[in-house]
């Protein structure tokens, strides 16, 4: 199995949503990348998202201008997966969220990739392990991801159950060496920590959205003025030990909480908005009305935001409470 030291080359198939932030992570972490998707306009709006993310990096000052024209250098493409993963040391793999792409492509990575070769998955909605061929089961793992990749520092990282731990560890190690927070799973579970998290954070929302007992700006400004940031000093585990453990269980014995009823079903609100074509700032209008807004300003401005809370949560973290 491949160890850090033995990790020069990196392929990252897929280069939508996800792809071109993840190679600009490698690249910037001074590894050769080759990139392979199946499309000539992916290939090119990808190419075109890295140049601006870049850009971006730069005037953050989290780059200079040369380090970051370096690891634009660092990345190609590639038009056949067989190339693209040729000489490759750790291969992470992106592609579209759909079973049936997923089992063509390791089919073909199971014909070409040495046993050596630790490949990472990206999934979020499937389990890789029961996709992949039987062969490729001893060098699998999953390095997820959060959108956008290149400013989210968190990857879940979990290998399956016939891979060594030295898979993961490798992971691990690389990931941190390329600036990321990487975060051990010692099984896997579908939706992983933050997702499965999300999703109960977003049971509660939908149920106070609808029954009326509030609308989405009260909420988002109760979440940003109180656990949001009291998470950045103290997560959500630890800040129990601060407000004592006897108290959270008094809230189980006393029943202080119950939870909503049909809290799987496709919310109201949610599916009104969706039937009217409100999907959000790529529509101009979703919980929020963006109508006549400049949604790549908005997005800049979001990404401008992001560098500066994850640049305090990063302080915070090398001097943890």
């Amino acid at each position: 199995m491949k160890k850090l030291e033995d990790i020069k080359k990196i392929a990252v198939l897929g280069a939508g949503t996800m792809g071109p932030g993840i190679a600009q992570t490698y690249a910037a972490g001074g590894y050769v990348v080759t990139m392979w998707t199946r499309s000539d306009s992916t290939r090119e709006k990808a190419l075109t998202a890295l140049k601006s993310q870049f850009e971006t990096f730069v005037q953050q000052g989290e780059m200079t201008a040369e380090a970051a024209e370096a690891a634009l250098s660092r990345i190609s493409f590639r038009a056949t997966v067989e190339e693209a993963v040729e000489g490759a040391d750790f291969i992470q793999e992106t592609i579209t969220e759909n079973r049936e792409a997923k089992v063509a492509l390791y089919e073909q990575l199971a014909a070409v990739v040495p046993a050596d070769v630790i490949i990472a998955s990206n999934t979020s909605a499937m389990n890789i392990f029961e996709v992949v061929p039987e062969k490729l089961l001893p060098q699998q793992i999953i390095c997820h991801w959060y959108a956008p990749p290149q400013l989210i520092p968190l990857v879940e990282v979990v290998k399956s159950e016939q891979a060594p731990q030295e898979a993961a560890d490798t992971a691990i190690a690389l990931l941190n060496g390329c600036g990321k927070t990487a975060v051990l799973m010692k099984k896997f579970i579908q939706g992983y920590i933050v997702n499965r998290l999300q999703q109960c954070l977003n049971r509660e929302v939908f149920y106070l959205l609808d029954n009326g007992y509030c609308d989405a700006e009260a909420i988002d400004l109760a979440a940003k003025t109180s656990f949001i940031p009291r998470a950045c000093v103290l997560g959500l585990v630890k800040r129990m030990d601060f407000g004592s453990l006897n108290m959270t269980a008094n809230n189980y014995r006393n029943h202080s909480y119950h939870m909503p009823e049909h809290g799987d079903e496709m919310p109201h609100v949610l599916e009104e908005h969706v039937a009217h074509g409100e999907l959000g700032i790529k529509t101009g209008h979703g919980f929020y009305d963006y109508t006549g807004m400049d949604i790549e300003e908005l997005k800049r401005k979001r990404d401008e935001q992001l560098f500066e809370i994850f640049r305090l949560e990063k302080k915070f973290l090398s001097d943890p409470v």
